[in-house]
């Protein structure tokens, strides 16, 4: 299944959201016109490479600054490809506004960035002694989807199936297209560490860690909702309702 769009429109301009798509898209331009070398020595520099905390004489053989803890903040800005790209900033782009209305542009700045570092701390932990480069802001969005799953339980998802090379869409529960994404990464996550080498290429438990993250941090950052007391004429109906003093709003 593949997700075009959600059906919960935002109230307010995603600023957050959009700038963080605008600065994944710029800092991959930007390794475009890198030549193949310098390319893999800017995803060392700046991705997450486990064995460089676990073996710093190796390290330091390598050329990589040992103790350096930045990695865990700009690997989420680097991607490995356009399918790489393309496919985490739509993602973001349709579960992110939501949640940031929830937030608030600060806090889902917070919010963010804490569920990239988590599940980067994810990755190394269940990755020790790996000497291959991590990229990707794939941790931090599958935080943002489990934030998006407590808060929209009754959200739907138009998503695209393509039956006998022909694309259907169908409106399924936002839960329930979340809930399958994340089970997927969960068996992939077990099979690559019960059968190593024979699931590579993604870093399955940076995706379960970021999103275990996302769900833990959400009530934290979510900001209580405001009361107020009703006015004159809103008692009768309204204030049975809100316990004859508030409401929500």
């Amino acid at each position: 299944m593949f997700p075009i769009r959600d059906t919960v429109p935002h109230r307010n301009f995603p600023l957050v959201n959009w700038a963080i798509i605008l600065a994944n898209c710029v800092v991959f331009f930007f390794e475009l016109g890198l030549p193949p070398g310098e390319l893999r020595g800017l995803f060392y520099y700046f991705g997450i490479v486990p064995a460089r905390y676990t073996h710093p004489e190796w390290a330091v053989w390598l050329g990589l600054p040992v103790g350096d803890l930045w990695p865990f903040v700009t690997s989420m800005f680097l991607h490995g490809g356009w399918a790489h790209l393309v496919m985490n900033m739509w993602a973001l782009w349709i579960f992110g506004d939501n949640v940031e209305d929830r937030m608030g542009h600060l806090r889902y700045l917070v919010f963010y960035l804490s569920c990239g570092v988590l599940s980067g701390v994810t990755h190394y932990l269940v990755n020790a002694h790996s000497t291959l480069p991590t990229v990707g802001a794939s941790g931090a969005i599958s935080g943002v989807m489990g934030a998006y799953m407590l808060l929209f339980p009754r959200s739907r998802v138009i998503v695209l199936i393509p039956i006998f090379f022909f694309p259907m869409f169908f409106e399924v529960s936002a839960s329930l297209y979340i809930f399958l994404w994340f089970a997927g990464q969960f068996l992939s996550g077990t099979f690559s560490v019960a059968l190593p080498g024979e699931v590579g290429g993604v870093a399955w438990w940076a995706h379960i860690g970021g999103f275990i993250a996302g769900m833990l941090l959400m009530p934290w950052l979510r900001p209580r909702r405001r009361r107020r007391r009703l006015a004159e004429d809103e008692w009768g109906l309204l204030g049975a309702w809100g316990g004859g003093r508030y409401y929500d709003w």
